[in-house]
């Protein structure tokens, strides 16, 4: 918790209560007990050790309404997702029960449920002009961060996924975020939330309605990045890849 820098852009969400619960860790309480006391989920965190043996994560979740957590940064963060957008996760959490009720468990997940574990993991949130969107789905950098970097104040990104989240705690310039398009003109995060709730299917994800975005190539993000050339690394920067025949 120590290595949390709360004034980083991209953890603004989460700053409250993000930062009291991550004392109360530092305190020596476990994650769960932390997320329970703040009092506003839209579930119990209980203690991994308590999900029961042979029993999907997903479905004990979908059949409990209790969360299964381990200490550490990764279940962390999922629980800050949990309190800011107990709608969604409610909803990706009934998807993947109903995924798991139609295919069972495999050794390999089929595409729908490989996109909300894909969602939950890794998403960031985007709103943005039009042109902005459209300068990120191809992968038009210099159009994204260049010559429409004025544009980025009227955007609002928002690190959905856990795993994405956790991983910003050490920025690295690879970090590279599947953003997902929010369409609700409310920028509070309470709208947000309703409106992906109601988004969000089982086929809209199978989809991969996904683009890709370096993190700290965002501006203000990241202070490297107000040189122009910090966009020239094609090893982070990837080419958009021509579509197959």
């Amino acid at each position: 918790m120590d290595a949390i820098n709360w004034d980083a852009p991209w953890l603004w969400p989460w700053r409250d209560p993000g930062e009291p619960i991550a004392r109360r860790v530092a305190d020596g309480a476990s994650v769960a007990d932390a997320l329970n006391a703040a009092q506003q989920a839209a579930k119990r965190f209980i203690p991994q050790a308590e999900l029961p043996a042979g029993v999907a994560y997903e479905q004990h979740i979908y059949d409990s309404g209790c969360v299964p957590t381990r200490d550490g940064l990764h279940d962390f963060f999922n629980g800050l997702v949990w309190m800011h957008f107990p709608r969604t996760k409610l909803r990706l959490n009934a998807l993947q029960a109903a995924q798991i009720a139609s295919t069972g468990i495999r050794p390999v997940r089929g595409p729908a449920r490989d996109a909300l574990t894909l969602f939950d993991e890794n998403v960031a949130l985007l709103q943005a002009p039009d042109a902005l969107w459209n300068a990120l789905a191809a992968k038009d950098w210099a159009t994204l961060f260049v010559t429409l970097r004025p544009l980025w104040a009227e955007t609002q990104l928002i690190l959905f996924g856990h795993a994405l989240t956790e991983k910003m705690v050490a920025p690295r310039k690879p970090i590279t975020a599947h953003v997902f398009r929010v369409q609700e003109p409310s920028r509070a995060l309470a709208d947000i939330d309703a409106w992906l709730a109601a988004e969000l299917s089982a086929e809209l994800l199978a989809t991969k309605p996904f683009a890709h975005l370096p993190v700290l190539g965002v501006p203000g993000w990241w202070a490297a990045n107000q040189a122009p050339d910090f966009y020239a690394d094609a090893s982070v920067f990837r080419a958009l890849r021509p579509k197959s025949p």
